[in-house]
């Protein structure tokens, strides 16, 4: 049977951030002082979770990471089945992957520290095939996965950013990463120039990428593309050396 669950998670994600650490005779040099600073952050965040239908008769699924965009932040969960797979599943879609589908507080971007923390939960509590991760998502979602990519350039096993952008210099960390992106040619909120700058960089870099920009389409290049069946195959083709 279909699983379709709306959960609530508290991590405690155990991440420390640090300045560096100065040994004791360099601590004070020309009225420099070495400090070290330890914080515990916790990561709270709700979501959606999809498991497939014959769930318990695999060992692991590939895991597909959903990053919805600006408009669907808040605190009701029916916000983030407005797009992508979220809105699929609701209309009875079946997917071949665990769907995790967060939602972003609202007057918040996406936080790639957050976002791995949630995915360390998912990896502990489900059984999740840790060679085939991946990340997509639209608008601010496309944003959130160019920034996720750089964060944890290791764990993925393929990014679809579609109408977002990112720091085209980050390029360089992820450049063995497969990434399909996505934008509309008439796109007034997000210009379709901020996806060709991650896009010329990455392959300066050497990456692997592919391209598509849809003729006359604004601010929704995300309807045809998670529509598309082709997409989810391309996914499936890929897995990274974890």
């Amino acid at each position: 049977m279909k699983k379709h669950l709306t959960i609530s998670v508290f991590v405690n994600a155990g991440l420390w951030l640090s300045v560096a650490s100065i040994s004791a005779q360099d601590a004070a040099t020309n009225g420099l002082v070495g400090k070290e600073f330890e914080r515990n952050i916790s990561v709270k965040l709700n979501y959606l979770l999809y498991l497939p239908e014959d769930y318990d008769q695999q060992d692991s699924w590939p895991l597909l990471l959903f990053l919805h965009g600006a408009g669907e932040r808040g605190s009701n969960l029916d916000l983030v089945k407005m797009h992508g797979p979220p809105k699929l599943i609701a209309a009875g879609k079946s997917f071949p992957f665990i769907v995790v589908a967060p939602q972003c507080a609202a007057g918040r971007w996406w936080e790639a520290y957050e976002l791995a923390a949630l995915l360390d939960e998912i990896e502990e509590k489900y059984n999740v095939d840790k060679q085939r991760i991946y990340v997509t998502g639209l608008s601010m979602g496309g944003f959130g996965t160019w920034s996720l990519a750089a964060h944890q350039p290791q764990r993925f096993a393929a990014i679809a950013p579609i109408c977002g952008g990112g720091e085209p210099i980050t390029t360089r960390l992820y450049n063995h990463l497969p990434t399909w992106v996505f934008h509309g040619d008439k796109d007034e909120v997000v210009p379709l120039s901020r996806s060709e700058n991650m896009v010329q960089a990455l392959k300066r870099a050497g990456g692997k990428v592919k391209f598509t920009i849809y003729e006359g389409v604004g601010h929704d290049s995300w309807s045809e593309t998670y529509t598309n069946e082709e997409l989810y195959q391309w996914f499936l083709e890929h897995k990274n050396g974890r």
